[in-house]
């Protein structure tokens, strides 16, 4: 049941655009609630730069290598830690960049869509965090003690980390006002635009009886309410997903707390300019896409080949559940 058919007095428009875009239908329909929200922030660990003679987290790529070369010499053996997910490695960097993944707008223009992040600026940052790792300034998830990327940067393991604001809780808990987060980095030269929304937003199915309905939709009214979100935001580190709510939590004072540290990073990142190419990702059987690229990309850090060869590979395979994808919706008008 599309949220805006069922609940056509709610006013949709007072989600945050970077929430809102990602459940709509090509026409701009909402189909789900937006819930939990959250964006690629930047985080660092105060203490561990301080001992490279550091005070702000880079802003650029170019100053990460700088940063991360200082914290090895320091004697800090992590000083960022990955886990490689396409999310964080190439779909939030393409969008903050407005390099597209595929032709079509990343999809959004039709399903005769391609992949083509095997070249350009994407394919040179994922060469880049292969002679990173390779240099010893970039450590997988699976590289650490704890075998976990936020983990490893909440015990104070790794000095440095690009992950969902979702991570902040964990990141606080462990390490206090030690933490810092930013907006994660760009290459020199390129002007920033809106990182993607994370997390997840709620459904309501069809078949089910009017008392059911009614249950969902006073359900969708709760978690909507700012205190439910403001206090869900204090909790996990996820953004509030409203304007209203936005605004009781500026209005309250409570936004100054460290323990919302990432709401207004997390929050200018998806309101920086946008363009077609920003909006989302709307490609065929994107979930196995992924899997694949994570395939690929593994055997690059385990030394079984060239990341050149790894994105080649992964396009290749993407295209062909593409083609796959396209022929089983052929001639159906997809939403």
């Amino acid at each position: 049941e599309p949220v805006y058919q069922l609940m056509p007095d709610v006013d949709w428009d007072d989600y945050l655009a970077g929430a809102r875009g990602y459940y709509e239908s090509s026409k701009g329909e909402l189909y789900s609630q937006p819930y939990n929200g959250s964006t690629l922030i930047f985080f660092g660990n105060r203490d561990m730069l301080a001992k490279a003679g550091v005070t702000e987290l880079p802003e650029t790529w170019e100053a990460f290598e700088t940063v991360a070369t200082k914290l090895k010499e320091a004697g800090i053996a992590c000083p960022f830690v990955t886990d490689g997910h396409p999310w964080r490695i190439i779909e939030q960097f393409a969008a903050r960049h407005a390099v597209p993944i595929a032709t079509q707008h990343n999809g959004y223009g039709g399903m005769d869509a391609e992949y083509t992040f095997n070249e350009g600026l994407i394919a040179q940052h994922l060469t880049n965090l292969a002679e990173w790792h390779e240099d010893g300034l970039v450590r997988l998830k699976t590289e650490t003690k704890a075998g976990d990327q936020n983990a490893a940067f909440a015990s104070g393991e790794c000095a440095m980390m690009v992950q969902g604001t979702g991570a902040f809780g964990s990141a606080y808990a462990g390490l206090g006002d030690n933490v810092m987060v930013a907006l994660a980095p760009m290459y020199e030269g390129y002007e920033r635009h809106n990182t993607l929304i994370g997390g997840a937003s709620i459904y309501v199915m069809k078949g089910h009886s009017d008392d059911e309905i009614a249950a969902a939709k006073a359900f969708l009214d709760f978690v909507r309410q700012p205190d439910q979100q403001i206090q869900f935001t204090k909790a996990t580190g996820y953004l509030p997903v409203t304007l209203t709510a936005l605004n009781a939590l500026k209005d309250s004072g409570q936004i100054n707390d460290p323990a919302f540290g990432p709401v207004e990073v997390g929050v200018g990142s998806l309101n920086q300019p946008s363009n077609e190419d920003t909006k989302g990702i709307r490609l065929g059987f994107f979930t196995p896409a992924r899997d694949i690229m994570i395939e690929e990309t593994t055997k690059v850090f385990n030394g079984d080949q060239d990341m050149q060869t790894a994105l080649d590979n992964s396009v290749t395979r993407g295209n062909e559940l593409l083609r796959r994808f396209e022929q089983t919706y052929q001639g159906v008008d997809l939403p």
